[in-house]
């Protein structure tokens, strides 16, 4: 598999579209969905990083549906402020800090289920999240029902550690990540030796994002990162 393979598109028109889902509780919030151009391998629901539905997490959900997979991500800052979308600035991190931190955990994970629901026509469906997603995405594996779920640098991992897994997972994350550091990702390997783990050398909090600055991307690690989440995902989804 190539890099172009690997890669989303960021000049390309977004081709997915913007619908409606409801949770348990009666809240209706925004959804991005893009659907692939053939019949669905699955379903896959992405956890947004604390920045909201941004250009990059739009792009990686069409990459997905490119590889086969009805692929859907939830505006998880609906509840506090419909449409919210932040930039990669420091004023703006600050601030996303403070709002995904006012989220309860299984508030968020039930408006993630309620994207599943969106997507679980096409069968088995797995989660993937990025950064406050990716700590989502083991708590989902430990309190909801998902076929797998793939967590980039989920940051709170290590403090969630006592809790077992429905089911499989698979971690991303870098040695050189100071919102979770070497030290956290060894104690969550002891706690969960079960849980598949990449650590990559050189990589940062974020690496896989081509849009962030301050030389977060990390190409190499990305790509590896990718290759294996789709061959995860050919796994335990279809």
């Amino acid at each position: 598999m190539n890099s172009h393979d690997l890669q989303p598109d960021f000049a390309a028109a977004p081709r997915g579209q913007t619908i409606r889902v409801t949770a348990r509780d009666g809240h209706v919030l925004d959804a991005y969905l893009s659907r692939p151009t053939q019949a669905p391998r699955g379903g896959l629901v992405v956890a947004q990083e604390m920045y909201g539905l941004t250009r990059y997490l739009t792009a990686v959900c069409d990459l997905f549906a490119h590889h086969g997979y009805l692929t859907i991500a939830p505006a998880l800052y609906d509840r506090q402020q419909p449409g919210l979308v932040m930039a990669y600035t420091d004023a703006d991190h600050d601030r996303a800090q403070v709002l995904f931190n006012a989220v309860s955990w299984d508030q968020a994970l039930d408006d993630l289920d309620a994207a599943k629901s969106a997507v679980a026509s096409a069968g088995k469906v797995a989660m993937m999240g990025y950064c406050w997603g990716g700590s989502l995405c083991w708590l989902a594996a430990c309190r909801r029902d998902y076929a797998a779920t793939i967590a980039y640098y989920g940051s709170a991992m290590p403090k969630h550690a006592g809790e077992q897994a429905r089911c499989p997972v698979l971690a991303n994350c870098g040695d050189k990540d100071a919102s979770m550091p070497i030290e956290g990702i060894q104690q969550f390997q002891a706690k969960q030796p079960g849980v598949a783990m990449n650590i990559f050398p050189g990589a940062r909090h974020a690496f896989d994002n081509p849009l962030r600055g301050d030389n977060r991307f990390h190409p190499e690690a990305s790509n590896a990162s990718r290759a294996a989440t789709l061959a995860f995902l050919r796994t335990h989804v279809g």
